[in-house]
């Protein structure tokens, strides 16, 4: 990671303005449901195994008008309501997938939150820009783009406006590596985690002096892919329940951009091409949930697929 000469995009930049607009605007109502423990919980008739607050709903709705207002006409898929075509064109060629509030049951005790913005364009059939915003932390912006050189770039923003270029480190060994999950749910995730007895041998494995480094910790959503492509961690997995496709697809593009490699459990690299083209198409792949092991590089990833029972 290294202070950055070439900046992110103009729209990389608007996109992470309006993030931070949203984030801002959000703080300190996150901040009051967690002194008061008022915390605005909705039924959540989409997903009704997650946690959804009135703070979820209010910044999906304002993400709507922010891009509205930037980009004119895109089709709008949140994982708060169904995917539509905002503004006049009927056929647009962006789609802004948004997930407002990740980690929202965790956002109102004002412990972690996030939010997750890509802009995917259908006739390249790519992502051509994610934000994943921090509300809590001083690092605050993770951003993927598309350069005119066709490249792909990842920088971390702080805030304090300090902009940092991200590129993956040489990968460690698993027995060095910080590996990290959703570990929440205690059936769901925890439990399958917790009988991964080949994987826990592998990061007990003590080094030349005696010292065993390898580590579990716990991460949230796109947040974690975008912590492998800092450096903060060394990789990612979820082979219990999946992510969702707004969960995943901002991370995997910045992770990407990195230098990072995300694959699935069959050893396959997924492919940034989500197959948005139609609204069904994106109906469909918001009902979708991939496995994946995310990391620094291929070595790793592959290192620790090898020893997943899966």
């Amino acid at each position: 990671m290294t202070t950055s000469a070439l900046e992110p995009t103009g729209v990389a930049n608007a996109v992470a303005r309006i993030v931070r607009t949203v984030m801002a605007e959000s703080r300190p109502a996150l901040l009051a449901a967690a002194l008061t423990g008022q915390r605005g919980e909705s039924e959540n008739l989409r997903h009704e195994d997650n946690f959804l607050s009135e703070h979820d709903l209010r910044m999906h709705n304002r993400y709507r008008e922010l891009f509205a207002d930037a980009l004119g006409s895109f089709v709008y898929a949140s994982e708060e309501d169904d995917p539509r075509v905002i503004g006049a064109d009927p056929d647009p060629d962006l789609v802004v997938l948004v997930d407002p509030l990740d980690t929202s049951e965790l956002a109102v005790r004002a412990l972690h939150g996030y939010t997750h913005v890509m802009l995917y364009s259908r006739s390249l059939r790519r992502p051509v820009t994610a934000v994943v915003g921090d509300i809590y932390h001083h690092l605050q912006l993770f951003i993927g783009c598309r350069h005119d050189d066709g490249r792909d770039r990842a920088y971390l923003v702080t805030a304090d406006d300090d902009v940092h270029h991200l590129s993956t480190r040489a990968p460690v060994g698993i027995s060095q590596a910080l590996i990290t999950n959703y570990l929440m749910r205690p059936a769901e995730r925890l439990q399958p985690v917790a009988r991964q007895q080949a994987l826990i041998d592998a990061l007990t494995t003590p080094s030349q002096d005696g010292a065993a480094r390898g580590r579990i910790g716990v991460d949230f959503g796109s947040i974690s892919l975008c912590h492998v492509a800092s450096g903060q961690s060394d990789a990612t997995i979820e082979f219990a329940k999946g992510f969702a496709i707004w969960d995943l697809s901002p991370g995997h593009y910045i992770l990407h951009a990195a230098g990072g490699t995300v694959i699935d459990l069959q050893g396959k690299e997924l492919p940034l091409d989500y197959g948005l083209d139609s609204l069904h198409d994106i109906a469909a792949a918001m009902n979708k949930r991939r496995k994946f092991i995310a990391a620094g590089g291929t070595s790793l990833a592959h290192e620790i697929l090898d020893r997943l029972d899966t």
